[in-house]
């Protein structure tokens, strides 16, 4: 990316109208003086809440300068934090992290014990969110110019919320952003409207919701100019459900009457009034959609469209073939870097190729520390505290962990993000997702780690003992050639000899649902609730598959001594070699138990 400011200039020139000009002057303002704002930010946060029980614990006594809080306050991770959190979720109103009030929770990707991640916020929250909201179009039309004559056809959605004992919600950042005012009474912005109405993404049946969305977007085709959702799973998803619902969509738009299914009381009336009979676009609809081929299918259905809007770093990047697929290599823009803890920056350079793609971090939505990367190391300990970097001080090339502290009330909160230094716009730098620390296995939202794939893997093999059989070895990848993509598990299995013929489908399938039903409550809403995960899948290999994997490894270089078993792969030769000694594939039967109450 272009470094100081040559990234906010373009071919289009000068900023499309006065907001924008405002908008592009406050990233210029904001990145110049990195450290200032960095230092003043700090201040703020320590000196709004000094009288909190947290930092008078570390007896800062009111200090707000950067050598008292690096000295006196330590770096820390969700769990060191829970006491605290669960003290406010079960009712507690005194200023334990925040002298504001906390006014929800923010439901994290991230899990702790298989549940949610309960984040605090402040009200204030909102409005620091918009902001970094508010500057993603005026970067963007730098680059594309034209997005005020059309519309965006964005597949957005409200996922379920939940109370804690002391009555406070929770629920996703997502969730409550399009809940708010913020969003709901949004002014009229010709560079932001959409296709779907508010009482389509605010619906909470995911069906009626996503059926509603793409009728609108179809009855609106050739005013869209840019097709969006979240993440790009969730953009494969809208697909396909395109593919299994077309028929039903074409119905509705030739007799002009909404799909029984569609039951939702406010929905049904705002679509009532939107929807009127069209034989040609029925007509185009079914000619289209009844084709073998769905190559190219969104320039197909939507021929305006300049990009899509989805985020396609880290553990999305899996899916830009098959986006370049159905929108014949359309753009992929990834406009923010955001997670429940905090709004993070945005990229000044939207129209990059994805694996280009860098944040520049905005330096007024928190305070940033930076835990040099190094994954060799020792672990840390107490009496060696690591030194973590400043914003301003980060060096190109280097990786770092992020660490946080928020005007809602996290001080030094490791998020667990492993970043990678791209270079700077002005004095802000700019970085690459590199990846989740920890983080196996990824198809959505869910977040899969080692221990918890250990854990599942354990409760299958103890549902085989009861037939003679055991997990010797295994190994897993996320699978994203089916839509919603799902986990693969490999298993090398040692089995009695009198025990074989009793290993049928049904006892393999029942140790797919045993391993869903052990994995965290992400993964579980994923599928049952949001329908963005499909069915584990246990593929069975040969004996002696493992012995091979071992040999091919060795074969490239690794150490006899220090081998050990992938617990995830990724790369072509290996998987290949797997599939080619897979005896039989078997899948849950099942969903998974999920409620939205959370599990204490």
């Amino acid at each position: 990316m272009a470094v100081g400011d040559s990234a906010l200039s373009s071919p289009m020139g000068p900023p499309v109208c006065e907001k924008d000009s405002k908008a592009l002057r406050f990233i210029e303002e904001m990145t110049k003086n990195a450290d200032s704002v960095q230092e003043t930010v700090l201040a703020e946060i320590l000196s709004r809440n000094a009288k909190t029980e947290y930092l008078r614990r570390f007896k800062l006594n009111g200090a707000t300068d950067r050598a008292a809080f690096k000295s006196k306050i330590p770096m820390i991770k969700y769990e060191d934090l829970q006491p605290e959190i669960q003290r406010i979720a079960n009712g507690d109103r005194s200023p334990i992290l925040s002298a504001h009030p906390i006014s929800e929770f923010l439901t994290s990707s991230g899990t702790s014990a298989g549940e949610r991640k309960l984040m605090p916020t402040i009200k204030e929250e909102l409005s620091r969110r918009q902001l970094l909201y508010s500057l993603l179009m005026p970067v963007m039309n730098l680059y594309v110019p034209g997005l005020d004559k059309g519309k965006g056809l964005y597949f957005l959605f409200i996922k379920s919320e939940t109370k804690t004992p002391g009555g406070l919600v929770a629920r996703p950042v997502l969730t409550s952003y399009y809940k708010s005012d913020h969003f709901k009474t949004r002014p009229y912005d010709p560079y932001n409207v959409y296709t779907s109405p508010n009482e389509a993404i605010l619906c909470p049946d995911s069906f009626q919701s996503m059926y509603t969305q793409m009728l609108c977007g179809l009855l609106e085709r050739k005013q869209v100019l840019r097709v969006g959702a979240v993440f790009a799973s969730g953009l494969l998803r809208a697909i396909r459900f395109l593919q299994l619902n077309w028929a039903q969509l074409a119905h509705d738009i030739r007799s002009g009457t909404l799909n029984p299914k569609v039951t939702d009381p406010s929905l049904k009336n705002c679509m009532t009034r939107i929807l009127k009979p069209d034989t040609v676009l029925a007509d185009f609809v079914v000619s289209e959609c009844s084709k073998d081929n769905w190559e190219g299918i969104i320039t197909r259905i939507w021929p305006n469209t300049k990009y899509l809007d989805v985020i396609v770093t880290g553990a999305m990047a899996q899916y830009i073939p098959t986006l370049d697929y159905y929108s014949g290599g359309l753009p992929q823009a990834c406009t923010m870097y955001a997670s429940s803890e905090c709004y993070f920056g945005l990229n000044l350079n939207p129209m990059c190729k994805p694996a280009e793609v860098s944040y520049t971090i905005m330096p007024n939505m928190a305070y940033f520390e930076f835990l040099p990367h190094e994954p060799n190391s020792a672990v840390l300990t107490q009496n060696s505290p690591p030194q973590l970097v400043d914003l301003a001080d980060v060096e190109i090339g280097k990786e770092y962990e992020l660490v946080i502290t928020t005007y809602a009330g996290l001080y030094r909160y490791r998020v667990g993000d492993v970043l990678r230094v791209t270079g700077f716009h002005n004095s802000a730098p700019q970085f690459q997702f590199v990846r989740r620390k920890n983080v196996l296995l990824s198809i959505d939202s869910d977040k899969t780690d080692e221990a918890e794939l250990q854990n599942a893997v354990s409760n299958a093999s103890r549902l085989l003992s009861e037939f003679g059989a055991s997990v010797a070895e295994y190994t897993s990848y996320a699978d994203t050639t089916t839509i919603p993509g799902h986990y693969v598990v490999y298993f090398e299995l040692l089995v009695k000899e009198d025990s074989a013929d009793s290993l049928g489908d049904s006892v393999l399938s029942r140790c797919c649902l045993a391993m869903e039903e052990s994995l965290n409550s992400v993964y579980r809403q994923g599928r049952v609730s949001d329908n963005s995960i499909g069915p584990l899948e246990i593929r069975l290999v040969k004996s002696g598959t493992f012995e091979e994997l071992m040999d091919y490894a060795i074969s490239r270089g690794a150490s006899i001594n220090q081998y050990k078993v992938p617990r995830c792969v990724s790369f072509t030769p290996i998987m290949e070699l797997l599939d080619s000694r897979v005896v039989s594939a078997h899948f849950s039967p099942s969903l998974p138990h999920w409620t939205p109450e959370r599990r204490r």
